[in-house]
């Protein structure tokens, strides 16, 4: 019996594979083809430009939070992080990762170019799907709504009450 090296191999992963423990991957690098397919299922709760102060000012990213040490953030989906680089968007994506086991965090690969192409991309199907949309009440859920602090707005149930500070 003739047995190739690369049979022995598939095999032994397969082995592994099935055998180990699920593992939930919470951090991991993306091209703009995998975010494009991610993104279109579930969107991200908010989008962390962890690029330099400098290069946010050159190219700002529309619907970004600025990542700052120490930051605090409530994650409701997976959240996508930007930086100058891959490195620094796959280290600010392990501390995220950290704060909050579970989440999904994606890191851009390619940055703010890239992160561009996936946004124009999400934009013509949100678009195309626009048009197709039955009459009737929507809801659209906004944009980084995972950042804590004060609100924009409070909503209160009675004409003319007062929102508690």
């Amino acid at each position: 019996m003739n047995i190739k090296p690369d049979n022995i191999l598939m095999a032994v992963m397969l082995a592994a594979a099935t055998c180990a423990a699920p593992v939930h991957a919470e951090l991991a690098l993306r091209d703009t083809v995998e975010l494009n397919q991610l993104l279109k299922k579930e969107p991200p709760c908010c989008v962390i430009d962890a690029r330099s102060a400098a290069s946010q000012r050159q190219h700002p990213l529309a619907e970004t939070l600025s990542y700052h040490t120490g930051m605090t953030i409530i994650p409701t989906a997976s959240v996508v992080v930007v930086a100058d680089d891959d490195k620094n968007a796959l280290r600010i994506g392990a501390i995220l990762a950290k704060q909050h086991p579970g989440k999904m965090i994606h890191a851009v690969k390619g940055g703010a170019v890239a992160w561009e192409i996936v946004l124009r991309s999400l934009e013509k199907v949100s678009s195309s799907k626009a048009s197709g949309t039955a009459a009737g009440i929507s809801f659209v859920i906004p944009h980084n709504t995972c950042e804590t602090g004060t609100p924009l707005q409070v909503l209160s149930s009675k004409p003319g009450s007062q929102p508690k500070p």
